[in-house]
């Protein structure tokens, strides 16, 4: 089973994440693992949308899963594509900035648990942005949600972080549940949690589905009047996990 190269992509980051967690207790070799597997991944996962912008062709893989209720199936098109390629870029350059960021923390703090989320939270946008199935969707959103969360309280001895991290936890898990609410609304009218064809839904539903959108996605990108979480997790995040909150995530 040969796998389409932005999964392998992803895989890459993971290994890169788990190899920093596990070599922690040397915090250069951790560091070079963490920042190294997503700037590799990051450049692997380049190909696929860069060719799909070049050839003005999407590019999808399906296969079944054990998972109820759809198939495992991921698709790049010209849309998605044109969303990964700032994605994988910005994510590389902000690993980069990070390794030197976070090198005066050596010796005051473990950094493999940032790396590893570091590499979850870009794995997760990578695959929210290409999975054509409302539970993997799903899964991918919550996991975008929780790197994110131990990423912004990575100074969690202070206060001011803790609360910033609870507030933005909260608020984006309320998205969540109307994401929850907007796909369950969708497969009950489809017979399907596969994403749907344009016109596929009922026009009556069409106000309410949007509302559950405009909440559910809204609270991720924090505008208002969602935007609560916005001004206390940023400046608590570090620098380069700030950067690649307010410059890629929340789009």
């Amino acid at each position: 089973m040969n796998l389409p190269l932005i999964l392998v992509a992803v895989l890459l980051m993971a290994a890169g994440g788990l190899a920093a967690l596990l070599t922690h207790r040397f915090p250069r070799v951790s560091a070079v693992c963490g920042a190294g597997g997503a700037v590799a991944g990051c450049l692997l996962g380049l190909v696929q949308p860069l060719r799909v912008i070049a050839r003005g062709a999407a590019e999808s893989w399906t296969r079944p899963w054990s998972v109820p209720f759809g198939w495992f199936s991921i698709e790049i098109d010209l849309l998605s594509a044109c969303f990964l390629v700032p994605v994988l870029v910005l994510s590389a350059l902000a690993a980069i900035y990070g390794h030197e960021y976070l090198a005066s923390w050596r010796g005051r703090r473990s950094l493999g648990g940032s790396w590893l989320f570091f590499n979850a939270l870009v794995g997760g946008m990578i695959v929210v942005l290409i999975v054509r199935n409302a539970v993997l969707f799903l899964v991918a959103w919550e996991l975008m949600s929780l790197a994110s969360f131990f990423l912004v309280t990575f100074e969690h001895d202070k206060e001011d972080v803790r609360r910033a991290g609870w507030t933005y936890l909260v608020a984006t898990h309320i998205g969540t549940a109307f994401l929850f609410a907007l796909f369950l609304l969708i497969g009950r009218h489809t017979g399907s949690l596969n994403f749907p064809a344009a016109g596929s839904v009922p026009a009556a539903l069409a106000g309410t589905l949007f509302l559950l959108a405009v909440v559910g996605f809204g609270t991720k990108a924090g505008f208002m009047p969602f935007h609560i979480w916005l001004p206390e997790a940023h400046p608590a995040a570090p620098s380069h996990v700030s950067a690649l909150m307010s410059g890629v995530m929340i789009k």
